[in-house]
């Protein structure tokens, strides 16, 4: 499927990421399978591995994923702390690392002898020193009851700016889709679209290339849409629920090959 922005291929990303020349992408989000036995709708989509064999497959395409980066772009991978701290040992070696993000995690249960998971984990690395950093703000929270602010903020309320507060590590406002009627992929814990849009605004400009190697629904093709970015991605499943997404939101925007701009960054 091709839109005026971007284009999502049926294919394994390994198979894509090959296929793109070095430095040719301003920013990758990646939320890949988390390896917890789910089906992802094609037999080639394991999900079941030996923890080993996960992070060699791992590690395979984020080397992909780093080459592919131009200086100063930035990468993003959605994964369990369980995994993320291997990812990002990997990542040190190659990237500059700049944030562990946390995303509250709710609605789940204890686990044996361990802490309450309360937390996903967003990685933000960078080819270097990032070539774009837009400074974003979230609302100041308000009570739905009275309408008053939840936090005091130190006495200082007058002096916040009028935009809101200047975003942080600590992101509470990004638990999983979890209502069917408004996922793209039903029974598949969906990201919502406002963090991969975060990290596009974060980390690019409008008219960068945004690469998702784990299209899954569609959220960052979405995005990238959405903020004038130029996207590109692969799915290993079913593509339909992308297509019906992207046209639903941006039906004059279908088109029928993709945009001279994706075109040129392949080898």
């Amino acid at each position: 499927m091709a839109t005026t922005r971007g284009a999502v291929y049926r294919r394994d990303c390994l198979n894509l990421l090959s296929l793109l020349r070095d430095s040719s992408v301003d920013c990758v989000f990646a939320d890949p399978p988390f390896n917890l036995g789910k089906d992802y709708g094609s037999r080639r989509a394991r999900d079941d591995r030996r923890s080993e064999e996960y992070l060699e497959w791992c590690q395979r395409w984020l080397s992909e994923s780093c080459r592919i980066l131009r200086p100063g772009g930035s990468l993003f991978v959605y994964s369990l702390p369980k995994w993320a701290f291997h990812l990002a040992a990997f990542l040190e070696n190659h990237l500059t690392f700049r944030h562990w993000i946390a995303l509250t995690m709710k609605s789940t249960y204890p686990r044996g002898q361990r802490l309450y998971p309360a937390h996903y984990a967003l990685l933000y690395f960078t080819r270097g020193e990032p070539k774009t950093f837009h400074r974003l703000r979230t609302p100041i929270l308000a009570c739905r009851h009275c309408g008053g602010d939840i936090r005091d903020y130190g006495g200082h309320r007058h002096a916040l700016h009028p935009e809101g507060i200047s975003l942080t590590d600590f992101w509470d406002d990004t638990s999983p889709n979890r209502h069917r009627n408004s996922k793209a992929r039903p029974g598949i814990n969906e990201l919502k679209t406002v963090i991969p849009e975060r990290c596009i605004r974060l980390s690019t400009d409008p008219g960068d290339v945004v690469l998702d190697p784990f299209g899954g629904g569609g959220s960052t093709f979405e995005a990238a849409q959405a903020t004038d970015r130029y996207w590109i991605g692969s799915e290993i499943g079913n593509c339909r629920p992308v297509r019906d997404r992207i046209s639903d939101r941006f039906p004059l925007d279908i088109r029928s090959e993709a945009p001279t701009r994706i075109r040129r960054i392949f080898a």
